[in-house]
């Protein structure tokens, strides 16, 4: 899914949610370290801090983090940014 780039954490983040939840594995890996449940994940998805967790969580292991950069069109920093932005905000 190649996507233009854009500026904003927040839509980045809500981006990179959304492919990295696409890959069941995945999903279910986040949301075990979490402890959330999907009801709660939609519920909260557009918050700041949670955002920020999934993208930690994006760099907590690189091979995810660069497949979730790569489905986005974008460099494994722009997640990264992204990230501290929202810690930031939230």
């Amino acid at each position: 899914m190649a996507v233009a780039q854009p500026n904003d954490a927040r839509a980045i983040a809500l981006l990179a949610l959304a492919t990295a939840v696409s890959d069941e594995r995945r999903a279910r890996r986040f949301l075990d370290l979490t402890g959330i449940g999907t009801d709660e994940l939609r519920a909260r998805a557009a918050e700041p801090a949670l955002l920020a967790a999934l993208l930690r969580f994006l760099e907590a292991h690189e091979p995810d983090l660069v497949a979730v950069a790569e489905a986005l069109d974008m460099k494994p920093e722009a997640l990264v940014a992204a990230r501290r932005a929202l810690e930031e905000e939230a």
